[in-house]
């Protein structure tokens, strides 16, 4: 179901859903209580939820529809980047969150990744791992990048930023197989076993400033 106050909006976003096999759009609405009732009345697998609308908003919704419907999976849609907006949709229990900004083919992949659950971004997961060290830096301790070639350090670096594989690929003309690779030597050398410990360790990396740059002139 698409929640959105412009009509323009949720016209092309369905045509874009619904070139993807598997994908129907079986409701709009272009208000918070509009939602509601659309909710009750069609049952969506996922809604794609503005935040920001005149009268009830998203956010409103979205702890309305929680209420009659725990395992609701509600894709937060909004413009503002704030952390404040970011963590409120987060605690109103959204399954994911997707700036306007973002790709279109992003926000399909989370429409039919989140039906089955939760879908962090790359972008969610920078924040959300940059409070946790904000908040626990003792958790952020123990960090060897000295074994990291330049290049290694340069694909982490760009994965603390929140960049995908793809992105990481185009921006340093390689192949996604490769950034793959250069992933994994990554983890093996800092003993990182899952992508929430990699990105921690690339955050960490961001945040602590250049470790490569006393590596004795290594290359």
């Amino acid at each position: 179901m698409l929640v959105d106050d412009h009509t323009l909006f949720r016209e092309g976003t369905r045509m874009l859903m619904e070139t993807r096999e598997g994908c129907k759009v079986v409701a709009e609405a272009g208000s918070g209580g509009e939602a509601i009732e659309q909710v009750r009345l069609h049952k969506p697998d996922v809604i794609a939820m503005d935040i920001a609308m005149e009268g009830m908003d998203g956010l409103d919704a979205t702890i309305a529809i929680k209420k009659e419907n725990s395992d609701a999976k509600i894709i937060a849609l909004t413009m503002h980047g704030e952390d404040e907006v970011f963590y409120r949709t987060l605690r109103a229990g959204v399954s994911s969150y997707v700036p306007k900004e973002s790709p279109a083919e992003e926000l399909v992949e989370t429409v039919v990744v989140a039906k089955g659950g939760y879908y962090i971004t790359p972008q969610m997961t920078r924040r959300l791992v940059t409070q946790f060290l904000k908040v626990s830096p003792s958790a952020d301790a123990g960090y060897n990048y000295s074994d990291l070639t330049e290049r290694e350090l340069e694909v982490l670096r760009m994965i603390g930023e929140g960049m995908t594989n793809r992105e990481i690929a185009e921006d340093l003309n390689l192949t996604v197989r490769t950034v793959q690779t250069h992933r994994t030597h990554i983890m093996q050398k800092l003993d990182l076993h899952n992508r929430a410990e990699l990105m921690r360790g690339a955050v960490h990396l961001s945040l602590s400033g250049d470790p490569g740059a006393n590596r004795d002139g290594e290359a």
